[in-house]
């Protein structure tokens, strides 16, 4: 699954990160690039993490650990950042306006930062805590499925983000023949939740954009 997460996000950001990124015009904040590197460690180390563990070095899977625990506490904060001064940079600079559409970037930060916080705290508990930081790494991926246009303009990146976490319920149907209680309670609350930004995102009721015009003042 750390592979296949890996393989979205270079096939989602292939499709656009050339003429957004690397060659930009007009140049993208110095910020962005900080976002886009510390975004792809977590892939990395999720990556490593889970090799950690199939090798059975779990001792240094957990010294490890805190590291993914401290570019996690990055990550959060960066990640709301970022939100903000790109919306800003493309009212401004690009002339584009999506003020509402900041719930996306929000909500996946709210997901990820409480998956991650729980798995921390049930690191002793790997069948919580591999399923929590799989769950966290998944909802990242509506970045990658967005840079699909059908995907976006259909509103269809949450799905995808949705189709794969219900991947690890089918592994736990046929490994375990029953789904964990972590995808029980996590994934409908994720999918309401997603349904929830969507609808916030696309009707952008006058409480959001006052909140959002507020927030980009």
């Amino acid at each position: 699954m750390s592979l296949l997460v890996a393989a979205i996000v270079v096939w989602g950001f292939s499709h656009t990160i050339n003429a957004s990124l690397f060659h930009a015009a007009p140049p993208r904040p110095l910020l962005l690039w900080i976002h886009g590197a510390a975004f792809s460690a977590w892939v990395a180390f999720y990556i490593f993490q889970s090799a950690l563990v199939r090798t059975h070095n779990v001792k240094i899977h957990r010294t490890l650990g805190w590291f993914g625990v401290a570019l996690a506490a990055l990550m959060v904060p960066l990640g709301f950042i970022i939100a903000v001064i790109m919306n800003r940079f493309d009212a401004v600079v690009l002339h584009l306006t999506d003020p509402t559409f900041l719930s996306v970037p929000f909500g996946d930060m709210i997901i990820f930062g409480l998956c991650v916080a729980l798995a921390v705290a049930w690191r002793r508990k790997p069948e919580l805590h591999r399923r929590l930081l799989f769950i966290a790494t998944c909802s990242l991926l509506d970045a990658p499925f967005g840079r699909i246009d059908y995907i976006f303009n259909n509103n269809l990146f949450y799905v995808c983000v949705d189709a794969v976490i219900l991947l690890g319920v089918v592994r736990d149907l046929l490994v375990n023949r029953r789904i964990h209680k972590v995808y029980l309670v996590a994934l409908p609350l994720i999918i309401a939740f997603h349904v929830a930004i969507v609808y916030v995102w696309r009707a952008a009721p006058a409480w959001w954009l006052s909140i959002t015009h507020a927030i980009l003042a």
